[in-house]
């Protein structure tokens, strides 16, 4: 029996890849877990690995094409078996070709075309359910094939999420463009009325007197790939999240001695000099196993406090901002950590970051005090329950010891999700992070 081999999910936000190129020749033989092609996503080139072994049989899938997530791509067996074009279904967009299916026996996900041309997999009754109640399925969030199907129980859990609205303020609604489930209801049970509508179309219809008064526009540039998943991801965070900002200021002197004295003794032997990433990560994992509510993420009936300390460090590329993730940090030597990120950097930035390289993270960490900045307020990075953004560390006069002197001062800010936890815990988990920084020597006693 042929196994059908097929461009696997590389993660939720990705539909559909290009086709780099194929590693192999079509008849070749191959073995399970060997690299057969290599595909590119808006955030990295990745190989993909066969998943049996045997005679590949590659489909009419050429190096440039742009190819759906979970479209079978070739089949691997006996040297007779074939690749088999289904004409029995319509083309897609993307493809010039016909969607296939191989002689390998199974039941593909059922396709179901959204808005804008994007692909949507969904069970049979759950597209009955959707048409029968003139539902969108684009509108519907998937929850089966660990969030790329969607099942009736998604539909079910859309229409139980839909407010109570009257004829004529749903009527009202769909001519502005104004999405039902962002209107508090005025009336009985929270009922949606035209007035609630109005109230909120005065301003569309306003500003569209407007329209010819509006600046000239230079450049339209289009949002898509990163730049677009970030605006996604990011709103998400803003609108569902209960964010609160704790901002301290430590004494980094210390610190800044105890790096220097490292990168002195280190720097030759590893090939890079440790910065305060590294160090700040380090701290961070230390405070996290001490306050385990801290590395946590929220599910639909429970809070979870999660096993592993798996580290995101914010990276700048040209592409938009990548969270490469460091897993288990907690138990990695600076020596580790650093050669481990430093590899995870440069993988990003040359767009060939492997699959779980941006995956998996408990908490984040960013930093903008290379560009001069002293304190900022990070959004969180779904679903973890808080970020901590670090500053610039600048000498300035304090009082120490009774005396006014130049210390390295360092301004941290912690964002965090307060249905996770309230101010005074959040609170105890930053003055962590502030001793260890003022006084380095603890992670020793760690």
């Amino acid at each position: 029996m042929a196994e059908e081999f097929f461009i696997p999910k590389l993660g939720q936000t990705v539909e559909e890849v290009t086709l780099v190129k194929w590693l192999v020749e079509d008849g070749a033989k191959v073995i399970q877990g060997q690299p057969v092609m290599e595909v590119e996503t808006d955030k990295s080139i990745f190989p993909v690995e066969a998943n049996a072994r045997g005679t590949i049989h590659i489909g009419p899938y050429k190096e440039g094409q742009v190819v759906s997530v979970l479209t079978v791509v070739a089949v691997i067996g006996k040297p007779e078996d074939k690749f088999e074009v289904n004409e029995t279904e319509p083309s897609s967009p993307a493809l010039e070709s016909a969607p296939v299916k191989s002689v390998a026996d199974g039941t593909a996900l059922d396709e179901a075309g959204a808005a804008g041309g994007e692909k949507l997999f969904a069970s049979p009754r759950a597209r009955k359910m959707a048409a029968g109640n003139n539902i969108s399925l684009a509108a519907v969030t998937p929850t089966g094939y660990d969030g790329v199907r969607i099942t009736e129980r998604d539909v079910l859990a859309f229409l139980n999420s839909v407010p109570k609205v009257s004829p004529v303020a749903q009527r009202m609604a769909a001519e502005t463009g104004i999405d039902l489930r962002s209107v508090s209801g005025t009336g009985p049970g929270g009922r949606i009325h035209k007035k609630d509508i109005a109230r909120l179309a005065q301003p569309l219809i306003a500003q569209s007197s407007f329209d010819n008064q509006q600046p000239e526009i230079l450049e339209r540039i289009p949002l898509k790939g990163v730049r677009a998943i970030i605006a996604e991801h990011l709103a998400v965070s803003v609108h569902t999240t209960a964010r609160v900002a704790l901002v301290t200021e430590a004494d980094a002197t210390e610190l800044v001695t105890a790096r220097t004295r490292i990168k002195e003794k280190v720097e030759q032997e590893w090939g890079f000099a440790p910065g305060y990433n590294d160090l700040l990560a380090k701290i961070v994992a230390t405070a996290l196993r001490q306050y385990p509510y801290m590395n946590a993420r929220l599910a639909p009936d429970a809070i979870e406090i999660l096993g592993h300390v798996n580290m995101g460090m914010a990276v700048d590329t040209e592409r938009g901002l990548l969270v490469p993730v460091i897993r288990d940090a907690d138990q990695k030597s600076l020596h580790q950590f650093g050669t481990e990120f430093r590899a995870m950097v440069e993988r990003a930035r040359n767009r060939r970051s492997l699959p779980d390289d941006l995956i998996g993270g408990t908490f984040t960490i960013t930093n903008l005090g290379m560009y001069d900045v002293d304190a900022f307020t990070p959004i969180i990075n779904l679903p973890e329950a808080a970020i901590l953004g670090m500053g610039r560390i600048a000498p300035k006069v304090v009082a120490y010891h009774g005396e006014a002197v130049i210390r390295q001062m360092w301004t941290l800010s912690l964002v965090f999700d307060h249905r996770l936890t309230d101010g005074a815990p959040a609170a105890r988990f930053l003055q962590e992070i502030k001793q260890i920084v003022e006084e380095p020597y603890l992670l020793l006693m760690a």
